[in-house]
């Protein structure tokens, strides 16, 4: 497999478009490839943070195991999407693990590079604090979710996410037990309010597809 080149990925990212050829050039010479198979572990909770990753293709899982042994999944991250910034900041350990649901290619950018950059550029230190912020919203948007909304109402709201209309099909790019996971609720309540939806003639399912019959009447669903 050829391999990139970590400047013109990087460009694509939105926290590093505005850069010019010699800073891309310089974050790019501190980044490397990384190929894990569908399964393998990037990182596990407790390995040092020496930088951060890239998603160039495949899906990535954050998750944690609980006291009682269940995992909780965290986030589920494709193609263009980095994890691990703030960890590389706090100079701590990771708190989650990474695991790739599919052939995964990343790209690792050390920490050493992103932290010289943020002193040569305060525009680059304010597109950092951005993304940064961005991650801080969706986790606070995430903890609302679960205090305020029932676990039928997180299902309804993760179908709606992309506002699809009547007629139109959502379809899972992961298992439904690991959605289950992210939206705080067990796989087999998550069995239960999809039959009752499909009861209900609101969705049709096959397999990870599953058809919004009615938008309107999924948006008005109490569960």
């Amino acid at each position: 497999m050829p391999t990139i080149d970590p400047g013109v990925f990087l460009r694509r990212l939105p926290l590093f478009s505005d850069l010019g050829d010699e800073e891309l050039l310089a974050i790019g010479a501190s980044a490397s490839e990384v190929h894990v198979a569908r399964g393998g572990a990037i990182f596990d909770r407790g390995d040092p943070c020496l930088g951060f990753h890239s998603v160039l293709y495949g899906q990535v899982k954050l998750s944690f195991i609980s006291p009682r042994g269940d995992e909780k999944v965290v986030e589920i991250l494709g193609p263009g999407k980095s994890f691990g910034e703030a960890v590389m900041f706090m100079d701590k350990p990771y708190i989650v693990s990474a695991t790739a649901l599919d052939d995964c290619m990343l790209l690792h950018v050390e920490k050493e590079a992103i932290f010289a950059e943020l002193e040569r550029s305060p525009a680059f230190a304010r597109r950092m604090l951005a993304g940064m912020s961005r991650r801080l919203h969706g986790l606070v948007s995430d903890v609302e979710a679960y205090t305020l909304h029932s676990g039928s109402q997180r299902l309804v709201g993760y179908l709606l996410k992309d506002m699809p209309a009547s007629g139109e099909t959502v379809r899972l790019s992961v298992s439904k037990r690991l959605v289950a996971s992210r939206l705080n609720i067990t796989p087999e309540y998550f069995s239960r309010v999809l039959h009752d939806l499909i009861k209900r003639e609101l969705v049709r399912v096959d397999g990870r597809d599953i058809e919004i019959l009615d938008a309107d009447g999924l948006r008005a669903y109490e569960g």
